[in-house]
């Protein structure tokens, strides 16, 4: 389980522009490292170069479709959902003959002789942002009736991605520069015949019609708790709870110190469906630009900007507090300042309460006697819970 926390974060737009994360795409790159009688043999690699946006198990699926008649004769590290009608072929039957493949990553476990490198993840493909060195996927294709020489090979089109839902758009493949490789002992460089990238970028509105988390908020000093909006959902396997979002986030302002102050965060899963093993929490709030303690977490900065650091990545349980360094010139409890602007779960921007139901600061308690009479409170609670 990982999260995301971060001060400036993503809103996003149909064209997929994420502000904390303006360079984020998947990008799938194809490297044609030999040829065949009929074809060539190309190494297909799919990096995720997303800052916290993972694609979960059941994992991507990747399609396109071929620019003339090519086959595929086999692959290894991944396969295509569906052979196709192959009747034409006699003796030596290809891997696949649709003019649209559809392709899956194979499951860990698979014998080795059917394996490439970063292959066999079940589809799954974490964050650049979060696990860099898994955030790559590969497999190898031999691809028949097709061209034989950088003059005559025709460059798939219409790429999809699924991962593993809808929200993936994908651009046209483009020939660039060929990828070099090192040799296993370093000392030579090889390079790729021909390479051509396809890049893949996500929009939260071509991926659901409502949001699929909420938000709610409570503080020490005030005893309501801002419920979470309606999410608006009818899904199988679904609790019924009064928002009907299938993931809740609780932001609560905990403790007020001197120089500091906590909070706890808080997430419930309501999904029965969904097993989140792996996934991400962005929250945007000025304050964690000076986050000094984090328990429970592996902390690491996320800077999209060099001149803006107020963003962190945490690998975190369900739930897990923050101690933050006030700034005297900007921190206050009044007007929901310490609540978040915006909250993200898995990069799917978070449906927030209205402002004016946000716990609000009793009036008639001055800063420092609140800081006071909340101190001898939690003196009360300790000697009644020791006693008891």
């Amino acid at each position: 389980m990982r999260f995301v926390i971060s001060a400036l974060f993503l809103f996003v737009v149909a064209a997929a522009y994420d502000p904390l994360d303006p360079n984020g795409n998947l990008t799938i790159k194809w490297d044609i490292v030999s040829w065949t009688p009929d074809g060539y043999v190309a190494v297909v690699t799919m990096n995720n170069f997303q800052m916290y946006r993972h694609i979960m198990s059941p994992g991507w699926t990747l399609g396109w479709t071929w620019a003339k008649k090519e086959v595929i004769w086999s692959m290894n590290g991944a396969q295509t959902t569906e052979q196709g009608d192959c009747s034409q072929f006699k003796g030596n039957v290809p891997h696949c003959c649709k003019k649209i493949p559809t392709v899956v990553d194979l499951l860990p476990g698979v014998p080795y002789n059917q394996q490439y490198s970063n292959c066999c993840k079940g589809g799954v493909l974490p964050a650049w942002g979060i696990d860099p060195q898994s955030a790559v996927s590969a497999f190898q294709i031999s691809v028949g009736m097709a061209g034989t020489s950088n003059k005559t090979v025709k460059l798939p089109k219409n790429f999809t991605l699924l991962g593993p839902g809808p929200g993936y758009t994908c651009g046209p493949a483009k020939v660039v520069p060929s990828t070099t490789f090192l040799t296993q002992d370093r000392r030579r460089k090889t390079q790729a015949l021909m390479t051509w990238n396809v890049t893949c970028t996500y929009s939260q509105f071509l991926a659901r019609k409502n949001p699929s988390c909420c938000v709610s908020f409570s503080s020490f000093y005030n005893e309501t708790i801002t419920p979470c909006p309606t999410c608006a959902y009818n899904i199988p396997l679904l609790q019924c709870t009064h928002h009907m979002c299938p993931v809740r986030v609780h932001w609560h302002v905990k403790v007020n110190y001197k120089e500091y102050w906590r909070v706890k965060v808080s997430i419930i899963n309501f999904y029965y469906r969904m097993n989140y093993t792996l996934w991400s929490l962005a929250v945007q709030h000025p304050n964690l630009n000076d986050v000094t303690q984090v328990f429970s977490f592996d902390y690491k900065p996320l800077v999209p900007y060099e001149s803006i650091n107020d963003t962190g990545i945490w690998a975190i349980n369900v739930q897990s507090e923050v101690l933050l360094r006030k700034d005297k010139d900007t921190f206050t409890l009044k007007q929901g300042w310490a609540f978040p602007r915006k909250v993200y779960f898995n990069g799917d921007e978070c449906m927030l309460p209205p402002p004016d139901t946000y716990p609000f600061l009793p009036n008639s308690a001055p800063h420092q006697q609140l800081f006071s009479g909340l101190a001898a409170i939690a003196a009360m609670v300790f000697l009644l819970v020791t006693v008891w």
